[in-house]
């Protein structure tokens, strides 16, 4: 099957690491309708692709994300709702793509993340962003919007208090506070970004791929939920796993003392 033509996304896979790379430099990698299909297909490629273990998402030119086309979004303030609703339903699933991708997901922050870029950063499973260049802000309140459909994304990563302020005030923030408030992961030197984003890579290799699909599954189903109202669920979980194939094989090469399988390049 032929692999499909984007436009606005770049989707380079070398070995078992793929780069998805917004590609709208020169309006800040803003999102239209086009960007928003294209991404979520590109997500959904790499999710499906059995040689890819790692997902590194980024930003071509100077910034990671600007959010939404301004231009864009005016001419669909004369849309009805139900057609508005039809187009942000591309845009939730566009985030949703990042965030159930069942590989791992690197945000890769070089740049200003503003708006729906935010949404993207708090989508992905780890953010590392540059000390000095990146910025951020959920600025929707300033034009009269809300940060809807990236807002399950943002309290998960921030809590509801952050968030509350983040949204009412539309701030803009350095990756410091970022990092202070969970947004982000690591905050690096600008220069020494891409060696900590493959520090990251370098780790999650390490993994079983089957094991860290699970792994992101459990964290959303055990959030705000108690110990033991999950205990039967997570109980089964590990069972499962316990004599799943990858499980076995993991444990075997251990006592082995032998190179799993999956660490094998």
């Amino acid at each position: 099957m032929a692999k499909p033509e984007f436009n606005h996304v770049l989707v380079d896979v070398q070995g078992r690491v793929a780069r998805v790379t917004l590609n709208r430099p020169t309006l800040h990698n803003a999102f239209n309708d086009a960007l928003i299909g294209e991404l979520t297909q590109a997500m959904q490629g790499v999710a499906a692709d059995p040689e890819v273990r790692v997902v590194v998402l980024g930003g071509a030119g100077h910034s990671f994300c600007a959010g939404a086309d301004l231009e864009w979004m005016r001419k669909r303030s004369d849309y009805s709702a139900d057609e508005n609703y039809a187009e942000t339903m591309a845009m939730a699933r566009m985030f949703q793509s990042v965030n159930r991708c069942p590989k791992p997901v690197i945000a890769r922050v070089h740049g200003p993340a503003m708006a729906g870029g935010v949404g993207l950063v708090a989508a992905a499973d780890i953010a590392v962003a540059a000390s000095e260049a990146a910025r951020f802000g959920l600025t929707e309140v300033k034009i009269g919007l809300v940060p809807a459909v990236i807002s399950p994304y943002v309290v998960q990563k921030c809590g509801p208090a952050v968030s509350r302020e983040l949204f009412l005030t539309g701030e803009r923030f350095g990756a410091a506070k970022a990092r202070a408030i969970g947004l982000v992961n690591h905050v690096v030197p600008d220069e020494k970004l891409d060696d900590a984003v493959q520090e990251r890579i370098d780790a999650l290799l390490t993994g079983a791929p089957n094991a860290m699909s699970a792994c992101k599954e459990l964290v959303r189903l055990v959030t705000d939920r108690s110990p033991e109202d999950v205990m039967e669920q997570t109980s089964r979980i590990i069972a499962d796993v316990r004599v799943s194939e990858e499980g076995r094989e993991g444990m075997r090469a251990f006592l082995e003392k032998r190179t799993p399988p999956w660490q094998q390049s």
